[in-house]
């Protein structure tokens, strides 16, 4: 089976004053650290989605090895997705779908839900909820061309008109930095019920090395 994982990065973050991809995260950056265990899934292809933060971006992830779709009006919540299924391989089974701000995601998680997602639509589910990953086999390919934006990814497995698979994962979702005070309790490893904090609070990571360079696979 040829799996491809599609990595979602372009969509902005108005309410945080500052691009959520660089935001400061064990050392690095979030979107960085997101993007390394996507990789560590071992994926057959992998496709990254950036959006109006690309040149920032570019400037300080390694990319290498990746395929990098720019999606510049994801900022007017049309879907990345969309244009992303035009760089999966043609010879890919189907694409698992990871989100850029969850980088708790395990490939364990993610091989399982391959493993065992025996319909078009696999969804994982968690002690707390259903989240990411999430599979979308190639026949569904034709209808998620049809997204109005990234979050409608949840229509089809929501609405009925496609078995799902609902694989179990150990553990809650894995947190999001949604607001400051979820990425607060990222940082700090707890779940916070505080008031978001200022921007201030987090500075953005300056880096200070060169970006490590990967070599594309063939």
């Amino acid at each position: 089976m040829f799996v491809t994982g599609l990595l979602l990065g372009a969509n902005s973050s108005p309410h945080l004053g500052a691009p959520w991809q660089l935001l400061s995260y064990q050392g690095g950056t979030l979107f960085g650290s997101t993007l390394e265990s996507a990789r560590d899934c071992g994926f057959d292809q992998l496709v990254v989605t950036l959006g109006s933060a690309s040149e920032q971006i570019h400037d300080r992830i390694d990319l290498d090895g990746v395929r990098v779709v720019e999606s510049p009006h994801s900022d007017t919540d049309s879907s990345s997705i969309v244009p992303a299924l035009d760089a999966v391989d043609r010879r890919a089974d189907g694409i698992v779908v990871l989100l850029g701000d969850q980088p708790g995601i395990t490939s364990a998680a993610v091989w399982s839900l391959v493993a065992e997602a025996a319909t078009p639509i696999g969804v994982t589910r968690y002690d707390d909820g259903e989240s990411y990953p999430c599979w979308f086999g190639r026949e569904l390919f034709g209808e998620l061309r049809d997204l109005r934006s990234d979050a409608d990814l949840w229509n089809p497995i929501h609405n009925g008109a496609h078995p799902v698979t609902k694989v179990d994962a150990i553990g809650n979702i894995p947190p999001r930095a949604t607001t400051w005070a979820a990425y607060h309790g990222m940082l700090s490893g707890a779940t916070i019920a505080a008031e978001e904090l200022p921007l201030d609070t987090h500075p953005l990571p300056i880096r200070t090395h060169p970006r490590r360079r990967r070599h594309a696979s063939s």
